[in-house]
């Protein structure tokens, strides 16, 4: 996708989400965080855009149909896993394990 695409459109990524509408926003991943939920919204030209819950007027990313997909099978082939880590892994002082 070229900017002169996103011109046309009038969507871009970053742009406020409260632009794109309030309805049709989705939480597929939401838990026990306090609701604060990733959204999704799909949009007309096929493209994602992506909200956080809690600043629903803030940015919104826009990803194309296929980064969606490449980020879902990455995840799934567990290359995202260092990010649901609470801490770092820590290795312990030498001399006491």
């Amino acid at each position: 996708m070229t900017s002169a695409d996103s011109v046309v459109s009038g969507v871009y990524n970053g742009m406020p989400a409260s632009d794109l509408g309030e309805q049709g926003w989705e939480s597929p991943w939401s838990g026990p965080n306090g609701g604060q939920c990733v959204q999704t919204k799909q949009l007309a030209d096929g493209r994602v855009a992506l909200r956080q819950s809690t600043d629903p007027a803030g940015p919104a990313l826009i990803y194309t149909p296929e980064e969606i997909t490449a980020f879902v099978a990455g995840v799934k082939r567990g290359l995202a896993d260092h990010l649901t880590a609470l801490y770092p892994p820590r290795t312990p002082p030498k001399g006491t394990a």
